[in-house]
C-alpha cells in the first residue's frame, strides 16, 4: 500500500510517496504543477507527519539533514550511487566525475549521471548538489532554477566552514 500527500515549496508542490517501510518518492513539481499521487495509493497526511515537518524545517533553513526511513526501489549501481549521494554534505557540491570516483568507479561518470538522473527521493537524497565538472548545473527533474534555489538556500543557511591553515 502507499500512502501520499502533497505539501508546498518554495520550489513548488512537493509530492511525498511512502509504504509501510519508508519513503519511497519525492516528486519535484513539473512546470510549476504538482506531479499527480499513484492511482493505487492512499491520501494518509497522518502516515507522511514526519516527513512534512522535516521538508517544513528544511526550507525554514533550520534542518540540514533528514532523518526518514527511506525506501527507494533501484539497481543496485543506482543505490550504491544514492548512498554516495547522500553523503554530500549540507551547502557543498561535488561533480558526477567526484561520485564515480567515490564509488570506485571513475569511469563510470555517464552512468553516474543516469542513476542521479533517476533518484526517486529528491531533495532527501540531494542529487541537486552533483554538478558538473566545471561547476555548471547540469539537468535537474525539478528544472534548474529550482536546483540553483536549492543550492542558493543551502549555502544561506549552511555553518561556517572552519579555515585551515597549513604551516
Amino acid at each position: 500500500m502507499l500512502f501520499h500527500e502533497h505539501i508546498d515549496s518554495p520550489i513548488g508542490p512537493l509530492l511525498l510517496v511512502a509504504d509501510e517501510y519508508g519513503l519511497v518518492a519525492v516528486g519535484l513539481p513539473k512546470r510549476g504543477a504538482a506531479q499527480r499521487a499513484p492511482e493505487d495509493g492512499r491520501h494518509a497526511p497522518s502516515k507522511l507527519h514526519a516527513a512534512r515537518r522535516q521538508f517544513e524545517e528544511y526550507f525554514a533553513g533550520v534542518r540540514q539533514e533528514f532523518e526518514l526511513p527511506l525506501h527507494p526501489s533501484g539497481t543496485p549501481f543506482q543505490l550504491e550511487v544514492w548512498g554516495a549521494v547522500l553523503a554530500i554534505p549540507y551547502g557543498e557540491t561535488v561533480s558526477y566525475a567526484e561520485i564515480a570516483r567515490r564509488i570506485g568507479r571513475a569511469r563510470a561518470v555517464r552512468a553516474v549521471g543516469a542513476a542521479n538522473g533517476a533518484n526517486p527521493l529528491a531533495i532527501v537524497v540531494p542529487c541537486h548538489r552533483v554538478i558538473g565538472r566545471h561547476g555548471d548545473l547540469t539537468g535537474y527533474g525539478g528544472g534548474l532554477p529550482a536546483k540553483r534555489w536549492l543550492l542558493a538556500h543551502e549555502r544561506r543557511h549552511a555553518p561556517p566552514r572552519a579555515l585551515v591553515l597549513e604551516a
